[in-house]
């Protein structure tokens, strides 16, 4: 049996969270430059969702830092409240998360289909293969970490691929291809066998030849340098207060502002919502099929959260991208995701020029090959293989999301899963039996469990059912019945004494509650009378 003890698995959590962390820092950086918040406020959340909830939370390979799908709302309330009364809505998000952590609110996550779920994933992962692509040719106007259809310059996923053309630089392009090359390698069985894999994973070595490639280039081919805004950029700091000084706290009047509340709640649902679809999301790719305590989750980010508006934070979420990332590069327990987040850091104080060298079209060279992950051939031959009701909102949820952004694509698969589901119950409510008989009989048999879900059905069956019928409604097999149902019966019995239709029901008046049956207790036909 696996053994999953946080502190036995070092040989590969540690690896992952080294890879996590890679990804995560420009990630983080790009999304606080795109939300209008200081940079450096990306790299507290980040390392916030690292160290912090990664730490309280019980995912195992769940990964929490800045999101982008909170970008547009972050950006709207800094420039309407000010950095430091948004803050104090972030500090207030995160009692409201850690609130619905404690009024069980995290079941709500149980309800997001498979269907949809693996459409995210594969839409995630065609967006990151989409938008990596300017820029692993050096084309880098879009801030990483945005996954939504429109770009920050106003074009867009599909116009960004012409626009590059102009940008293209042939630095970038050696990298990016030399990188893909050593990705591909390491995935090949003989490289995998080699002992050294397991700790050097191909995402290091294609950042240390990325910034080798780039020293090359500065020392003997000019032409192909790798210019200052195609590399990752944080900020250099000489001393331990130059980093205190850039921790900012929130106005403490902004609590006292309904403004600044409405901007809270409104940060606290969105971002409990993507945690919950992460969640689901991580839970499936874990190669064990661990089961994380949804409601444990939102109080921990709560509490992220909470921690970021008091030090200068952006808001956080469990996000796909460095989950997803986590999970393919072979991490056990949570102790990747900490890893990372103090991995974040030690970067930051102690190796700030280092990181300063990484090219990104390295980081998308290794994005690249994430998104292929996510949106594999094979997954949409293995949905298609399902059937239309799994592979319609499949389907749909992927395009939805490419074209707009996550939450309006999971809007819009849920609808078409909610509407697969409707239709579902309206075809196939009930079980019908014709039994032949002398005299015309036709027996409707109710399911176990009847809801006002089967309304539309049972209604339709009813109305085809001719005069001069003989009509059996047997719920003796149905568990509970809704009030919409027997409403239904009731009206369809005052139809049949002018229809010439003969009704008899059966076992319904012991499944109805009290105070229903008192109402509709002249309904019933009990053949058994």
């Amino acid at each position: 049996m696996q053994n999953f003890n946080t502190f036995k698995n070092f040989k590969s959590d540690l690896p992952a969270g080294l890879v996590v962390f890679l990804v995560a820092l420009p990630l983080s950086l790009g999304i606080a430059l795109a939300s209008g918040a200081p940079i450096f406020s990306g790299i507290i959340s980040g390392a916030i969702g690292g160290i912090v909830v990664g730490s309280i939370s019980k995912s195992s390979l769940g990964v929490s830092g800045p999101a982008a799908g909170l970008a547009v709302i972050v950006l709207v309330a800094i420039q309407n409240l000010g950095f430091e009364a948004f803050l104090a809505a972030v500090v207030i998000a995160g009692v409201i998360q850690v609130i619905l952590g404690f009024m069980k609110a995290g079941i709500i996550g149980y309800f997001f289909p498979t269907s949809v779920i693996e459409g995210m994933l594969t839409a995630i992962g065609i967006s990151i293969f989409l938008k990596q692509i300017p820029h692993a040719v050096g084309f880098d106007s879009d801030y990483e970490g945005n996954l939504s259809f429109w770009n920050a310059d106003g074009h867009n996923t599909i116009t960004g691929l012409y626009y590059m053309l102009e940008h293209i630089s042939v630095g970038a392009i050696i990298i990016t291809v030399i990188s893909l090359a050593l990705l591909i390698l390491w995935e090949k069985d003989f490289i995998k066998k080699q002992s050294f894999t397991k700790i050097v994973k191909g995402p290091l070595v294609v950042v240390i030849v990325g910034i080798t490639l780039n020293a090359i280039f500065i020392n003997f081919f000019p032409s192909l340098i790798i210019e200052n805004s195609n590399l990752v950029n944080i900020a250099v700091v000489d001393s331990l207060s130059g980093y205190a000084n850039l921790l900012v706290l929130p106005d403490f009047g902004g609590f006292l502002r309904p403004e600044v509340w409405t901007v809270g709640f409104t940060i606290a649902i969105v971002a409990s919502l993507e945690t919950l679809l992460s969640v689901e999301a991580a839970d499936k790719m874990d190669p064990y099929k661990r089961i994380t305590p949804t409601n444990r989750e939102l109080k921990a980010q709560g509490i992220g959260n909470i921690i970021a508006g008091f030090v200068g934070g952006i808001p956080v979420t469990q996000v796909i991208v460095r989950s997803s990332v986590n999970v393919q590069s072979n991490g056990k327990t949570k102790m990747s995701t900490i890893f990372h987040g103090v991995l974040i850091v030690l970067s930051v104080m102690l190796l700030p020029t280092v990181i300063n060298m990484i090219p990104y079209a390295a980081l998308a060279a290794i994005l690249l090959q994430v998104g292929y992950k996510l949106a594999s051939p094979r997954l949409f031959k293995h949905m298609y293989s399902l059937g239309k009701y799994q592979f319609v909102p499949f389907i749909v949820t992927v395009v939805s999301i490419v074209f707009t952004d996550l939450l309006m694509g999971i809007i819009i698969g849920m609808g078409v899963a909610i509407f697969n589901i409707l239709m579902a119950n309206y075809r196939t409510p009930i079980i019908l039996e014709e039994q032949q008989a002398k005299d015309n009989c036709v027996k409707i048999t109710l399911s176990q469990e009847v809801s006002f879900l089967n309304k539309g059905g049972l209604l339709h069956t009813l109305a085809h059912i001719e005069p001069g019928t003989k009509l059996i409604i047997d719920a003796t097999k149905s568990i509970s019945i809704d009030y919409d149902i027997i409403e239904v019966i009731e009206s369809f019995k005052e139809k049949a004494k002018h229809t010439d239709i003969e009704l008899e029901v059966i076992g319904i008046s012991h499944r109805m509650p009290v105070n229903q049956f008192k109402n509709f207790k002249n309904v019933i036909i009990d053949s058994k009378k």
